[in-house]
């Protein structure tokens, strides 16, 4: 089956490495109505803080609601949206095809449940999120 593929506009923001550090951050997009599909939290390689990628914030009180949490659009974090039936050697098949078109990978996240998968991958520049996007689109 072909897969879904589609760049996607990933929002970040700076996170209290504390308990309900990140629980205040999604409240505020919950407050919104924000149906997050996609959401990655981590401390920094520094420590002492953490970071929160999040995805999508639709329309201006989502948008405005994360600004005034601290979440801006990423400038320099180009992601790709695959969606698909779950199969065996998938994440392989993407990774290699990927390779094969000399496409360094910024990230890459996947997770099955059931018989289907998401994965989220991020590029370099806006080029090679569309490289990324145009490479996966060929997988069957």
């Amino acid at each position: 089956m072909k897969l879904k593929v589609m760049k996607v506009n990933v929002w970040k923001a700076a996170v209290a490495d504390r308990p309900g550090g990140l629980a205040k951050k999604l409240a505020a997009l919950s407050a919104a109505r924000a149906n997050l599909q996609f959401v990655l939290a981590r401390r920094t390689e520094s420590g002492g803080r953490a970071v929160v990628f999040v995805w999508p914030l639709k329309g201006a009180k989502q948008a405005r609601a994360g600004r005034a949490a601290g979440f801006a659009k990423t400038r320099d974090l180009f992601a790709v949206r695959v969606e698909g039936d779950d199969r065996p050697g998938l994440g392989a098949k993407m990774t290699q095809a990927l390779a094969a078109k000399g496409i360094n990978l910024r990230g890459f996240s996947a997770a099955a449940i059931r018989k289907r998968f998401v994965a989220y991958v991020a590029a370099d520049s806006a080029k090679d999120a569309t490289r990324v996007a145009a490479a996966l689109r060929k997988i069957r």
